[in-house]
């Protein structure tokens, strides 16, 4: 099928480039003043970016584990060329897909902000949220820049915020969801200041990928973020969080008695860092039977308060309401994990990831992935009971509800070696922030990734984030029709793809 390309979407953003170009005494200035005091960004071929700008106070001390705190107001210029400090600590290293920068210091609740012109009026917002299972991620990785957004005459800002016990487990003592209150934080700050960067605040699209995914659905979830966003887009996300109150309160409970310490606020905040993250450790770690973790049991859980509803909840009542939602995910998300746990039994016995897919009925399995082996049976469970089913059940209880929503699969198989013929988790976002050349992308999408289809699939955010629609081409979810978009080397719109999955996905 016929796609946007590049050059049509930058007839857009070109009329704002052809009016700097015809202007010689207006060049962007690298200093823009913020609600707290001036920054200074770094100038680049398409933009400029104003890196590690602080939202919030370092949450340190008494401010560990409180709801996050204006910064104090600076007069002097802040330097923001340079990213900020991050929540993760310790460096993933080759374990991840996506490059992931652990960035020492404490002042971790701090954003960057990619913009095509800091004097431009009006320009649409993307804010993204980075994923890592609630526990890990940096929104200072080189697959998140701003650069093709900037180019097409979008604003980026990609959010800091806590991960696990600090960010999510429940504490006495201590605001539950904290770090839903710091997307809901950055959010505001977005609000108060994108101007002065050429954002227009009532423009801002939500978007994250994984964990990020389910901070979007989290915040669709969250009375007090309406209005701080228009749009959403949930790429492979975790959108069986929010967990009801109980797993949230059990989690906290688990970590009491696995690890010795209460679950207090007063118990962990007099403790070092890297203590607390060894007691993170212990938490996660496999137990026997309903002694272990739930998977993503450090992650936002409907409190009654900040969050209502649990996503069971959501389903049903339609949470979000009429704000459009650009949701999918790719082929084979965890496929690749079950190869890995077939080659070691024992490590396969605990896994969360195993038991994401035990129970899943195999008679099923066989009749929805005809010719697929055991391994790569397994490994379409796990996939599908994490994000792909859960990712579905959104699309169909919104689409019942008459609610505008844009359903995907990414279907490209990469050709490095360690990812050769899979459509594996993450392997989207190089596409999607049309970045195919950004360090590490070629280890995991190969050689060649091609460009018309990163082409293709960044356009259509583009658009989404413009215009709240991604394009004539890409048709919305329907119950009637159910026309998904379908992303590969010949991507097309497919009507009911999942036919063959609807009854495990939705049973």
């Amino acid at each position: 099928m016929p796609h946007l390309t590049r050059r049509t979407v930058l007839l857009g953003a070109g009329a704002l480039a052809l009016a700097a170009a015809c202007s010689a005494e207006r060049t962007p200035s690298d200093v823009v003043q913020t609600t707290y005091g001036p920054v200074r960004g770094s100038r680049r071929d398409t933009g400029i970016a104003f890196l590690g700008v602080p939202f919030a106070k370092p949450p340190v001390n008494e401010l560990r584990f409180a709801a996050p705190v204006p910064p104090a107001p600076w007069t002097e210029t802040l330097e923001c060329t340079a990213y900020g400090p991050t929540a993760q600590r310790r460096s993933l290293g080759s374990v991840t897909t996506i490059p992931e920068p652990s960035i020492p210091g404490a002042a971790i609740l701090n954003l960057n902000v990619f913009t095509p012109d800091p004097a431009a009026r009006g320009l649409p917002v993307l804010v993204w949220i980075h994923g890592g299972g609630f526990v890990a991620g940096s929104p200072a990785s080189p697959w998140y820049d701003g650069t093709a957004f900037n180019r097409d005459g979008v604003v980026v800002v990609s959010v800091g915020y806590r991960l696990g016990i600090d960010g999510f487990l429940s504490l006495d003592g201590a605001p539950d969801n904290r770090a839903v209150l710091d997307w809901i934080a950055g959010l505001q700050w977005v609000r108060d200041n994108i101007a002065s960067f050429g954002g227009d605040p009532a423009q801002v699209t939500i978007a994250g990928q994984s964990a990020g995914g389910g901070a979007v659905w989290a915040l669709m979830a969250t009375p007090s973020a309406r209005g701080l966003f228009r749009a959403g887009i949930c790429a492979s996300g975790a959108v069986t969080q929010p967990n009801d109150l109980a797993a949230g309160r059990a989690v906290a409970e688990l970590f009491t008695r696995r690890t010795g310490v209460p679950a207090t606020a007063a118990a962990l905040r007099a403790l070092p860092e890297d203590k607390v993250l060894d007691l993170q450790d212990v938490l996660q770690a496999p137990g026997p039977g309903s002694e272990s973790v739930p998977m993503l049991g450090l992650a936002p859980f409907a409190d009654g308060q900040l969050i209502p509803e649990a996503t069971p909840a959501m389903l049903n009542n339609g949470a979000g309401g009429d704000i459009p939602l650009l949701l999918g995910f790719t082929r084979h998300e965890f496929n690749m994990a079950a190869t890995m746990l077939a080659q070691n039994p024992e490590a396969a016995a605990a896994s969360p990831l195993a038991l994401a897919g035990r129970g899943a009925d195999m008679d099923a399995y066989r009749a929805a992935y005809p010719g697929a082996d055991p391994t790569q049976l397994a490994g379409q469970a796990i996939s599908d009971s994490i994000i792909r089913g859960p990712s579905y059940r959104v699309a169909e209880a919104r689409a019942g509800l008459n609610l505008p929503t844009w359903l995907y699969e990414f279907d490209w198989t990469s050709t490095a070696p360690s990812y050769r013929g899979l459509a594996a988790h993450c392997l989207d976002l190089p596409f999607e922030f049309d970045l195919l050349k950004a360090p590490g992308v070629t280890d995991v999408e190969g050689g060649a990734p091609p460009q018309a289809l990163a082409d293709a699939m960044h356009m259509s955010w583009v658009a989404f984030i413009k215009h709240l629609d991604p394009g004539s081409n890409w048709p919305r979810y329907t119950l009637d029709k159910r026309q998904t978009m379908i992303w590969s080397d010949q991507s097309r719109v497919e009507p009911d793809p999942f036919a063959a999955q609807r009854g495990i996905w939705t049973s």
